[in-house]
């Protein structure tokens, strides 16, 4: 996706947008005024969002936006837990804060979710992490983790559940975080004139 940072209404969206190897959405690429020739990329809610001057040629933005993302995704991979370390941090806050659930995720992966931050399969005992969540900082996944480790044993969010959950010494921190994170991921949504736009390109 691409904005004019200087006006949305009434412009026209690039039939362009979407560059090699970036997926429809992942990407909001910014076109500034003024900027002048430096070009940025950061990480904001679900998406990556790189900010070129306005005055970039579309070559030179094809070329540097994926070598912006590419730096991205490489910082995020450096920090990145492994899926076996994400069984590990379970077992750990499991013992820490609820040793009275003995049972342990036999899966545990990293999953492009959108609408949640995990899900657990009790049946299975598989947990599925949102890959939002990496490079989060710690006191966020460790609070998801322990929330899908939870559902291990208890797949409501009864009473038993809530007093578990409530042991999580930075639980309102964490929900915080977390509430912020969607909130930047609804202000990069595709605004209503963009998505008339796409749906009706004539």
């Amino acid at each position: 996706m691409q904005i004019d940072d200087s006006s949305l209404e009434g412009s026209e969206l690039d039939s362009d947008a979407t560059l090699p190897g970036i997926s429809e959405g992942e990407i909001v690429v910014i076109r500034s005024k003024r900027r002048k020739r430096n070009v940025s990329a950061y990480r904001a809610g679900g998406r990556i969002v790189v900010s070129i001057p306005a005055r970039m040629s579309k070559a030179d933005e094809r070329a540097m936006v994926p070598e912006m993302v590419a730096k991205i995704r490489a910082q995020e991979a450096a920090v990145t837990m492994s899926e076996s370390a994400l069984a590990e941090r379970i077992g750990e806050l499991l013992q820490e804060f609820a040793p009275e659930i003995e049972l342990r995720p036999a899966d545990v992966a990293w999953r492009a979710m959108r609408e949640r931050w995990g899900s657990c399969t009790s049946v299975d005992r598989t947990i599925r992490i949102s890959d939002r969540l990496k490079g989060a900082p710690d006191f966020a996944l460790d609070y998801v983790l322990y929330h899908e480790a939870i559902h291990l044993q208890y797949s409501d969010h009864g009473a038993q559940f809530k007093e578990l959950l409530e042991r999580f010494p930075r639980s309102e921190l964490a929900s915080a975080y977390l509430d912020g994170y969607e909130a930047a991921e609804t202000a990069l949504a595709v605004p209503e004139v963009l998505k008339k736009l796409l749906n009706n390109p004539g």
